[in-house]
């Protein structure tokens, strides 16, 4: 896969490697059956009269051929071909081509064909600059390579530069999202729904606003939302109803518009009040009904365990109503709606309640941001009386140590009144001893 730019060097004249290779390639094509092939001679001709481009093209019309080369010269092979294509001026004109012979089987390897395309289009695309136009093709060749093979574990570690390539390359948003519905293909062969499900959005957003009633923007938008309706873990759907595209099924897709809504913000009676009004439609649409009731029931309890207010507290009973099921059944859809990360909290058997510690809100609009101011103002109140309960002791503090620090003082003043007769008497000790000659303690 693409790392650091890199340096490709062959040693020998073009003029000696373009013998070499169209050698190679004609005894590769004799043999496979192919006795007419006579590129080695076309080329020597061209080069007599200076025809370089030609010559390339000569190169890269039967470089077909490459893909059945043995497995050990085949790296090869292609490493001399992209060093001889790379000499011209015009190298978007041959490079798609090679790029669409690797993305193709490697006849000779199909056990290591991918891997092997895959190293040789990795150093096409490090070889390049990094701002260098041409990359964008190649690495669609590779994306190619990679769904072939399902292995999106190689893919993964590249996702990361994408949007620096996509800058350097001053990609259009058309051709962003021809590439980001790449990656949705390559993810969604290798089972890696989450990211598929990510670059499909990030396509959405490549669509402009006057786009977004087009047909292609309606298939990829429905698209999209049965994703995020049958993704076992995508909970929130307003990534998708901030989108232009998707607010376009309003009028083009009124169904599945009003079903985005009920999952967006509403509870399980509204799912059963539309799925009573258009019987049948769920199936017909191809949605998983089972699926999409237990996504209903989790997102109705996240719904009511963030509608608790200040009690954080719901009985049994109010979840078995609210989520239509058995009240035996109520335990096990709390541990479920936890598992999903919907809800934090903890059961009490002993009093048929879930204590809920945090909960996620499906649609923060205007209430949502008046709960939170009301519970900012609640502890802003909190910490203010907590500042003056520190004031309080810092102040009894600082008076008790005034009043300790006064009354050491007054025992020091005693203690120096009191001892000041010694002190004469030193002092006279003092004169008479230094008639001595001995020492002076003053």
């Amino acid at each position: 896969m693409p790392a650091p730019t890199t340096t490709l060097l062959i040693e020998g004249t073009f003029e000696e490697l373009v013998d070499e290779l169209a050698q190679y390639i004609d005894n590769l094509k004799k043999t496979h059956g192919d006795e007419t092939s006579n590129i080695q001679a076309e080329c020597t001709q061209l080069l007599e009269e200076k025809k370089k481009d030609d010559v390339l093209k000569k190169l890269v019309t039967g470089s077909t051929v490459l893909n059945q080369a043995p497995e050990k010269e085949f790296i090869a092979a292609y490493n001399l071909l992209v060093h001889l294509i790379r000499q011209s001026p015009n190298l978007d004109v041959f490079l798609p081509r090679v790029c669409q012979n690797l993305a193709s089987p490697v006849l000779s390897s199909p056990a290591n064909g991918a891997g092997l395309a895959l190293s040789i289009l990795s150093t096409i695309f490090n070889t390049l600059q990094p701002d260098d136009e041409s990359r964008y093709n190649v690495f669609f060749a590779i994306l190619r390579v990679i769904r072939g093979s399902a292995n999106f574990e190689t893919l993964r570690p590249q996702l990361k530069h994408l949007d620096q390539w996509l800058a350097a390359w001053e990609v259009e948003e058309e051709d962003q999202r021809k590439l980001y519905l790449a990656i949705t293909d390559v993810a969604t062969e290798a089972g890696e729904e989450e990211q598929a499900y990510q670059y499909l959005v990030r396509a959405l957003r490549t669509i402009p606003a006057d786009e977004a009633s087009t047909d292609e923007a309606r298939q990829l938008s429905l698209r999209a939302l049965k994703s995020a309706l049958m993704h076992p873990t995508h909970f929130d759907f307003q990534d998708l109803t901030a989108l232009d595209a998707i607010q376009a099924l309003r009028s083009s897709e009124p169904i599945y518009f009003q079903l985005l809504e009920i999952f967006t913000a509403d509870l399980v009676d509204d799912f059963n009040d539309f799925k009573d009004e258009h019987d049948g439609w769920i199936e017909k649409s191809g949605l998983d009904g089972a699926a999409l009731n237990r996504k209903m029931r989790l997102l109705t309890l996240a719904s009511i365990a963030a509608s608790t207010g200040q009690t954080r507290s719901l009985p049994y009973a109010h979840i078995a109503r609210a989520l239509q099921i058995p009240f035996e059944d109520v335990e096990m859809w709390v541990i479920d709606v936890i598992r999903a990360g919907l809800v934090e909290g903890k059961l009490s058997q002993l009093n048929q309640t879930f204590l809920i510690h945090r909960s996620t809100y499906r649609v923060f609009g205007e209430n949502q941001w008046r709960e939170v101011a009301s519970r900012l103002d609640m502890w802003r109140a909190s910490l203010i009386g907590v500042l003056q309960v520190v004031q309080s002791e810092k102040a009894l503090f600082l008076q008790q140590k005034e009043a300790e620090a006064r009354e050491l003082e007054g025992k020091i003043g005693s203690l120096a009144v009191g001892g000041g007769g010694q002190g004469r008497g030193m002092g006279g000790y003092s004169k008479q001893r230094r008639g001595d000659g001995e020492v002076d303690l003053e």
